[in-house]
Formats: C-alpha cells, structure tokens, sequence
C-alpha cells in the first residue's frame, strides 16, 4: 500500500484507510466502515516537536476508540498532510482535503498564521473545522459559526501573564509577534490588557518567517534599548529560543515568560537557561495525576507510545481528539456536517471533569488557563 507524498494517514487498519467504499453515501467522508477527517498540521518534516507531540497525542486517542470499534461502527481515519508552517500552504491543504481528498470536516491545526488560513479554506466551502490548536483571536471574533476551538485562547493567557507580571512589581512589557495580521490583532490584545493593569508595552517585536540571525541580532538590540522588565510570545519557539539565548548573552536584565504553545520543547531546548521561566498553560499538567484527564492520558500514551515523555503537546492533542470523537457521537448514526454542527448547539462536552462550551455566538471552548514555572531540575511546576 502507498501513501500519497506529503500525507500521512492515522490510524490505518489494513486496506480500510485507503479503499473506496462501495454504494452511494449520504456526505463526503462518510462510509459504512469509517469516517475520513482531514489535518492540516505544523511537523515541518518531522522537525518540529511541538506538532510531533500534538500528533502524537491524536493518534493515541484515535486508536484507543478504533480498537474499540470507532463511532457508530465507523473508524476515525486523518489524513494528515504538513504545512510546514506556512500559512499558504496549510490553505492550499484545507482545499485538497475538502475538494479532492473529500473528507468530512477538517481537524486540529497548531500555530495561528496556519490555523487562520485553514479556516479562511473552511469557511468559503462551508466545512466545520473542529479543535484549531491555536489561540488566535481571528478563530473566535467575529463569530466563526462553523469553527469549534477546544483550548483557551491566547488573549486569556496573556491576561494571566500580564497581571503575574504586575503582581512582581514590573511594568515595561515586551512583545514578541509574527510580522502578519493575526500578530498584530494579538498586539492590539497585549496593548489593551496592559491598559487597565498599568503597564506599558514598550517593544513590538515583530519576525518574518524567514528570519535569519541578523534579523535575530536586531530584535535583541530593540530589547535592550527598551528597557523592558518582561518579554513573552504568542508562538515562535524556535525565534524565542534564539531571542533568549543571545539576549542570555549579552546580560539583558529581564524576565522571560511564555505562552503554552510548545512550551515543553522551548524549555527542553533552553536546558538551564529555562530555569524560571513562567508560561500560560492551557492543559493541566501533564506529569501529574491530580486529574482524571491526565490519568486517562498517561495511561492510553504509555501504552501507545512506549518510551515517549509526557508533553503539554500531547496532552493538547489526545484532548483535542477526545472532544472530536465526543462531536461525532453527537452528529448521530448517520453524520452529515449539517447533524455534525447541530449536535454541537449551544452543547457542552463533557471530557473527564474537563467542560468544553460552545454557545451560539461564542464558541468558548475551555476555560482553563494556568501558570506554571520552570525549576531548576527542568520540570514545570502548576
């Protein structure tokens, strides 16, 4: 059996994953033996950990549910194609899934540039897209009727972030951003949330994509000259981690904190230099078993992946896929994206003591919002 280049399919059960199904069927993705769903994820080739993890995590699920006879009788397939990033591409992906791969709905994007052209894809041809991984405010505002997030957005961790920041006494706040329209929606976020709490955003600092060290060189310089007491991020970790490293370097006297978006792996890369850091969470944590969803997690990813760390990546994904599957039972016997969208009105799922709300006009999704420090043996400490 071969796989299309650049696809990749979970899970596969034989020939089910790739072969037609016979006789007429009421909606594109629907078959007698399985349901195909499309994800259009940031693994750049394999190098990016943050989205290994969160696939990781999705397939963990999705095979626990298939092995005990999927929903409805049917197997929860993905085909999984990477954007490598690129907000272009992740487009051009959610196009190929729904016009030519035909599949049902479309399913957990990470990073907000991706996730925001996915949408922009599923909106024009009127397809749900369930569990964006991103804290894009373009994800929720205006109303996205057809767009279910399942974590927190970013605004609200930057709340978080801001007011512990206030709470230490620092008032200088520097902000590292895409260079794109959903980096300066976050932006105008930080600006607004900083008002109220007295604070002062005193550097923008804005990346391409296709930043190169001096790029890097001049961010540092505009942190330096800006005096700030505190710099965080809405995405990035690969830019952050070389931010940090070189300001590290040149005795830049601030505190660094985080968003929860590959926190696991931006501390991991960082090693001592993460020691102290402090980062929104979305997801409980991970090492733990104060939850009944982390126990769930631990267990059903031991098992699937034997020898893999636990992560807030994989967390995020074997949730993301837990709230999909509830969705689809919710869409009854036999699925349409109309049956699919009703069954999510004004609902909430219900995912191990964990409420996940969509309302009509404000798709919340979770509410859980929580900071966690780095220690000095590189653990995260809620």
């Amino acid at each position: 059996m071969k796989k299309q280049a650049g696809a990749r399919w979970i899970p596969v059960f034989g020939l089910m994953a790739l072969m037609a199904w016979p006789g007429a069927h009421a909606e594109d993705g629907v078959g007698p033996q399985q349901l195909l769903i499309g994800q259009s994820i940031t693994l750049q080739g394999g190098k990016n950990d943050y989205g290994t993890a969160v696939l990781d995590g999705v397939e963990t699920y999705l095979s626990l549910v298939n092995k005990q006879g999927g929903v409805a009788g049917r197997k929860v397939v993905v085909k999984v194609l990477d954007d490598d990033n690129k907000s272009a591409q992740a487009e051009a992906n959610a196009r190929q899934l729904i016009t030519q791969d035909k599949v049902f709905l479309v399913f957990g994007s990470i990073e907000g540039g991706p996730s925001t052209a996915v949408m922009k894809a599923t909106t024009e041809l009127k397809v749900p897209f369930f569990g964006p991984m991103a804290g894009s405010p373009t994800l929720r505002t205006p109303h996205q009727p057809l767009v279910f997030p399942v974590r927190a957005e970013h605004k609200e961790e930057f709340r978080a972030l801001l007011q512990h920041a206030k709470s230490l006494g620092m008032q200088r706040v520097a902000f590292l951003r895409s260079d794109s329209e959903t980096g300066q929606q976050h932006l105008d976020n930080v600006r607004l949330l900083s008002q109220p709490l007295g604070l002062e955003v005193v550097a923008d600092l804005a990346f391409k994509s296709d930043i190169d060290d001096a790029g890097i060189d001049a961010l540092v310089k505009q942190l330096g000259n800006s005096k700030a007491q505190v710099v965080f991020n809405h995405g990035g970790i690969g830019v952050y981690e070389k931010l940090i490293r070189k300001a590290e370097s040149r005795n830049l006297s601030l505190q660094f904190y985080g968003v929860n978006s590959g926190s696991t792996q931006l501390a991991g890369h960082l090693g001592e230099l993460g020691h102290g850091m402090i980062f929104a969470q979305v997801m409980p944590s991970p090492w733990e078993r104060k939850s009944a969803l982390t126990r769930a997690y631990q267990d059903a990813f031991k098992a699937h992946k034997p020898g893999k760390a636990f992560s807030y990546g994989s967390l995020e994904g074997y949730m993301t896929a837990r709230a999909l599957v509830e969705a689809l039972q919710r869409a009854g016997p036999n699925p349409t994206r109309a049956s699919f969208v009703a069954g999510l009105k004004n609902a909430d799922l219900q995912i191990e003591g964990q409420k996940v709300s969509y309302r009509d006009g404000a798709h919340t999704g979770l509410s859980l919002v929580d900071l966690a420090i780095v220690t000095r043996q590189g653990q995260f400490r809620h």
